[in-house]
């Protein structure tokens, strides 16, 4: 039990962390469209590995973190810049994608959409706090233990949820090629306001700190 519950519950947070629309798998969705499902699931794997690091670090500095408050503000700090960034880039100056037949003629590297997964996860810094808070908040309930067992069972779940949700959304947004055309016109704009409404949340929660 101390390897199968920390399991379930990663997985079942990374489900319901991961399953609403986000960077991460609304970017996927739009390169499974442009470039295909196999581009996109180059593209996942390269998020995933970020994403395992991610939840590694938030278990094992997670009582750190627990005792010293500002480090989750310090990182809410930097994720709220990082989303107005990428908000006002999408919406004022990200070009719509070209899907002509020349575009899909052409070779694209696979090895680069894996590099774009994970710098798209990688500028996502939610996962930590995030994960800190699940793992603490199972070991105030006696079902998890921050040792070596746990914990790569907890990463390991956390991962499969997270590649599980994701690859529903290549598929899913894969299969839908009667709506491309408008759902490829608008992807930008989705992103973008899927960044604004992170960062007005963001914002939200460190005025509550301050104030």
């Amino acid at each position: 039990m101390t390897i199968v519950l920390p399991f379930l519950f990663g997985y079942l947070a990374a489900v319901v962390g991961v399953i609403p629309p986000g960077l991460i798998n609304m970017t996927a969705a739009k390169v499974s469209l442009v470039d295909g499902k196999k581009r996109a699931m180059v593209f996942v794997l390269g998020a995933l590995l970020i994403i395992f690091f991610q939840t590694y670090i938030s278990v094992f500095f997670a009582q750190y973190i627990n005792l010293h408050n500002e480090v989750v503000i310090l990182l809410r700090e930097i994720g709220l810049i990082i989303f107005m960034v990428l908000t006002i880039y999408f919406l004022k100056f990200a070009k719509k994608p070209n899907i002509s037949p020349e575009e899909h003629a052409v070779v694209k590297s696979k090895r680069n959409r894996f590099f774009v997964g994970m710098f798209v996860s990688a500028i996502n810094f939610f996962p930590i706090p995030y994960y800190v808070l699940i793992s603490m908040t199972m070991a105030s309930y006696g079902v998890f233990a921050f040792e070596t067992m746990p914990e790569s069972s907890f990463v390991l779940g956390a991962v499969l949820g997270s590649s599980t949700i994701f690859y529903l959304y290549v598929v899913f947004f894969n299969k839908m090629k009667s709506k491309t055309d408008y759902f490829i016109n608008n992807m930008n704009k989705m992103i973008g306001t899927i960044t604004g409404i992170v960062a007005l949340f963001t914002l939200f929660n460190l005025l509550k700190y301050y104030f």
